[in-house]
């Protein structure tokens, strides 16, 4: 009798004590961002976690000119890993696989991709920093992006019962 309630304690008792999709998924990096260099702009986009998916979305441009805009995700996959799709001008995604986390940064790398190679983002205070490059780290560009209010992007809070 002991052995088996010992069994069951062991057991875990239903979905509160599963671990969540969202686990593990960058929350810091939801929000509204912008940055502004000279003439060079950019802005960039991510959803709260929510069902084991950060969707975000990005332009930049120089002046009046877009030059570049993209479809992002960040996913827990079917096998538990976290993967970094981008979908630039809308074309099918490019997988880049998580390869370091800790706190407050996150790096996903794809070394048979062409350019980039590796995605970088991480906290610096009240700045979102995000950095591409070769996977050797050459050929880096960083954007240095800060919070801009946007309550629309927010997840909702949960219903009261």
């Amino acid at each position: 009798m002991i052995a088996a309630l010992a069994a069951l304690a062991l057991v875990p008792a239903g979905p509160a004590l599963a671990q969540s999709a969202d686990d593990g998924l960058p929350e810091w990096m939801a929000g509204t961002w912008t940055m502004q260099d000279g003439s060079i702009w950019g802005d960039e986009v991510w959803m709260s976690p929510r069902g084991g998916v950060m969707i975000g979305m990005a332009r930049i441009g120089f002046g009046a000119q877009l030059d570049t805009w993209e479809v992002t995700r960040i996913q827990r996959k079917k096998d538990g890993t976290i993967a970094f799709f981008a979908q630039p001008f809308g074309r099918p995604p490019s997988e880049f696989p998580l390869a370091v986390k800790s706190e407050n940064a996150i790096e996903f790398a794809n070394p048979a991709h062409d350019y980039p190679q590796r995605i970088r983002y991480w906290r610096q205070g009240q700045l979102l920093m995000a950095e591409i490059s070769k996977i050797d780290g050459s050929k880096a560009v960083r954007f240095n992006y800060r919070p801009v209010a946007a309550p629309v992007l927010e997840t909702p809070p949960p219903a009261v019962p």
